[in-house]
């Protein structure tokens, strides 16, 4: 099997907070990444240390979001520097890894 190596970029959010538009916007239209993937999460804590819920008793509007996608690593570290400013400082990070490839 052939394969690529990419770099896959995760970036932590509240849905509270209104970034997730604006982010979605900008890796689609501007960036043009290869992928994203949004992911929201059922439970979480942050800096605060106070929990978030997705309980039916709550109904949550400030659960956590985690924004995913990959690219090439030279574009993928182009774009973390793009983002710099728009995400809490050690709420993004990232890792290489590989897709597969037609044969």
């Amino acid at each position: 099997m052939k394969s690529t190596e990419v770099t896959v970029v995760r970036i932590y959010l509240s849905e509270g907070h209104a970034q997730l538009d604006n982010l979605l916007k900008r890796l689609h239209d501007w960036e043009h990444v290869r992928g994203v993937s949004v992911f929201r999460g059922i439970a979480g804590f942050g800096a605060s240390g106070e929990l978030h819920t997705a309980k039916l008793v709550d109904l949550s509007f400030d659960l956590p979001l985690v924004v995913e996608f990959f690219d090439e690593p030279g574009k993928a570290a182009q774009i973390m520097e793009h983002l710099a400013d728009a995400a809490k400082p050690g709420h993004m990070l990232s890792w290489t890894a590989h897709i597969n490839e037609s044969a």
